[in-house]
């Protein structure tokens, strides 16, 4: 269920903060923030944001298409190393039966 309209985007008050501290100084060091849910909004564009992902932060920085969205669609939190095929495990059973002698001596 999406939010209310007249609610509008939530936006976590400290990075509001910060990015208004940030638009007097023309040093713009990133921002670290644990707001996933925070909702991008057009003030954010050309900062520099430090995702928390849960374990590390990921740095992001805004652009103009990533405004509606929220900061944690950014920074994955699952690493996926892929399925291991079937193929490969049958392919090293065959291999073992192969090396190792049977059948009938005579």
């Amino acid at each position: 269920m999406t939010r209310s309209v007249w609610k509008g985007p939530f936006v976590h008050p400290s990075l509001l903060k910060k990015i208004d501290k940030l638009k007097s100084t023309p040093n713009k060091k990133p921002i670290k923030t644990w707001s996933r849910n925070s909702t991008i909004i057009p003030d954010f564009v050309g900062h520099s944001f430090m995702i928390h992902n849960g374990k590390t932060f990921i740095p992001i920085t805004i652009s103009e298409e990533m405004v509606g969205h929220k900061l944690g669609e950014f920074a994955p939190t699952r690493f996926f190393k892929g399925h291991t095929p079937a193929d490969k495990k049958a392919a090293a059973t065959a291999a073992t039966s192969e090396k190792t002698p049977g059948g009938d001596k005579k």
